[in-house]
């Protein structure tokens, strides 16, 4: 039996008022008024990531769950799209297998979008057969984010499909709708998808709002929309939940979704609607096994010292402490490592951008990359053409862009990119959403070459080349996404890669991570696929050199 006397944040009335809460067989048997001294700290239900892909963390699903609850998160709505589109369905199934046996409640969905999108190659496909026959599986619960808009506006025989196999189990349907509005909107939300976490103006957020979305309000790693979204938590309380949907290493490590809550209470949001957000909500809309601090509910807990900066003391999940003055108290396990990623060489040879056949100058389309943001801007440049190629020019900052297939062999897809900074050197990466295929960024093809082949060398991972010429890697031996390494391991290595990713001129906050979504065509507006570069704006192939 546990008893605890604390102010107590009851979500569901609405109070923070002192409370003595028993715990019973790991259930919530009494919440009362403090029958003794009141300790310091106050008492909130156990915290909800309520849209992740657990990839992103480079750590699997085991080691991300000792890392978030640290930060008094108790379950995540995670969607295993990344390695879905590697390993398919033993993707999946490696994700559950991971988890298993942890007190942490990871709520896995079935991945919508495997590919993503048909303008690209991945190492697998889920076709709606295999999707209906997942939903069927008792521990897959939701389908997740619907990324082909158009093709659910439109209405697509595939996505269709999909979509009437969710609405048929009655399961939640996850949306993914970057800066549709209006009729548009309608027509895409009218298909039953309920949330939204791609919106990056308030006024979008507004717009899908007034139609009942339910907006999860995103802080991950390179996209971080909260500054833009607080205000409407004020607005539709009642709609909003949070979410990372893809964190980085290091951001894990310093914090999670009660960081988020800190932040808006400081932007003048109650405390209780950011509680709600990160707890009711998506609990509600999701069937959460998770309690909320109500007589009958599991006992997740979280003892933070204060609302307004929502640090952890202890965390409780079934009445189990897991964690206590920032150390998790679940022991660590060894993964499996899956993984495909077929062997090859890259050289500056296999890196060219074409130019028209005798030109001295050619117009090229150059993706635009933007600090904190997964949408790109584009631009028309002309540019001097040697000996049939394009070069990069890093005094103006346009840099070499490849995307490589990894899953089978086929010629290098090419573009220009402005925003990374390089004045030398290289990244590279097999992150690379959504298919993952190998992507790098280059000051030279040759630099470029290096990098890229240094990652498939590894068979997955991380690389830059630095000023000095030499390779740094952090491999992923997890289907070329996770590490086999623990979380303060694998953040420490991210952190050296992405300081040498600066030391060469990178402005960018998370390089790698925005290097990793150069290559997500549903994301507008230019993006580099390995078969082309693709304008996700028209939802069509566009040249990389106009003329």
């Amino acid at each position: 039996m546990i008893r605890l006397t604390h102010l107590v944040a009851d979500v569901v009335a609405g109070t923070v008022e002192p409370r003595t809460v028993t715990v019973r067989a790991g259930c919530i048997e009494s919440v009362l008024p403090a029958d003794g001294p009141v300790a310091p700290g106050v008492l909130v239900p156990g915290l909800v990531d309520a849209h992740v892909h657990i990839e992103s963390s480079m750590l699997p699903p085991w080691e991300f769950a000792r890392r978030a609850m640290c930060h008094g998160t108790v379950a995540s709505v995670s969607d295993p799209h990344e390695i879905a589109n590697v390993l398919g369905e033993a993707g999946i199934r490696f994700m559950l297998d991971s988890i298993a046996g942890s007190p942490f409640t990871c709520w896995f969905g079935v991945p919508s979008c495997v590919p993503a999108t048909s303008f690209e190659s991945a190492g697998a496909v889920l076709d709606a057969a295999a999707c209906a026959r997942l939903l069927d599986d008792p521990d897959l619960h939701y389908l997740a984010e619907m990324m082909n808009w158009p093709g659910a506006i439109h209405g697509d025989e595939q996505v269709m499909a999909k979509l009437e196999a969710a609405r048929h189990r009655g399961m939640p349907i996850d949306g993914h709708a970057p800066g549709v509005v209006g009729d548009a909107a309608r027509a895409y939300f009218g298909r039953g998808i309920t949330t939204d976490h791609e919106c990056f103006t308030l006024d979008e957020a507004r717009d899908k709002a007034a139609l009942g979305v339910r907006i999860a309000i995103r802080e991950g790693s390179a996209a971080r929309n909260l500054e833009a979204l607080w205000p409407i938590m004020l607005e539709h309380p009642g709609l909003c939940m949070l979410c990372t949907d893809d964190a980085h290493p290091d951001d894990l490590i310093a914090g999670h979704i009660n960081r988020l809550i800190a932040r808006l209470i400081a932007h003048g949001v109650p405390a209780m609607t950011a509680l709600r957000a990160a707890t009711l909500h998506p609990i509600r809309h999701y069937g959460l096994p998770c309690g909320v601090l109500q007589p009958g509910d599991r006992a997740d807990m979280v003892l933070v010292d204060s609302l307004e900066s929502m640090r952890v003391v202890r965390a409780w999940i079934g009445g189990e402490l897991v964690a206590e003055g920032g150390r998790c108290l679940v022991p660590p396990r060894a993964s499996a490592t899956p993984n495909r990623c077929r062997a090859g060489r890259i050289t500056p040879n296999d890196l060219v951008l074409r130019a028209p056949a005798g030109a001295t100058a050619a117009t090229a389309r150059v993706i635009v990359a933007r600090d904190g943001q997964l949408i790109t801007g584009r631009e028309e440049c002309r540019v001097p053409c040697t000996d049939g190629r394009i070069e990069p020019d890093p005094s103006k900052d346009l840099a070499l862009l490849a995307v490589v297939n990894r899953y089978d062999p086929a010629p290098a897809s090419m573009a220009l990119i402005r925003g990374f900074g390089l004045r030398s050197g290289a990244l590279a990466s097999s992150v690379a959403h959504d298919c993952h295929n190998i992507v790098g960024v280059g000051a030279d093809r040759a630099s470029l070459a290096r990098a890229m082949d240094a990652v498939l060398q590894a068979k997955g991972g991380l690389a830059v080349l630095g000023n000095d010429g030499s390779v740094e890697v952090l491999p992923l031996p997890i289907a070329g996404l996770m590490s086999d390494r623990p979380a303060e391991e694998v953040a420490a290595a991210y952190e050296r890669l992405s300081a040498s990713a600066r030391a060469l001129g990178s402005p960018l906050r998370a390089p790698f991570m925005t290097l990793g979504f150069m290559a997500l065509l549903v994301i507008p507006s230019l993006k580099l696929g390995d078969r082309g570069l693709f304008d996700g704006e028209r939802f069509e192939f566009a040249d990389a050199v106009v003329a």
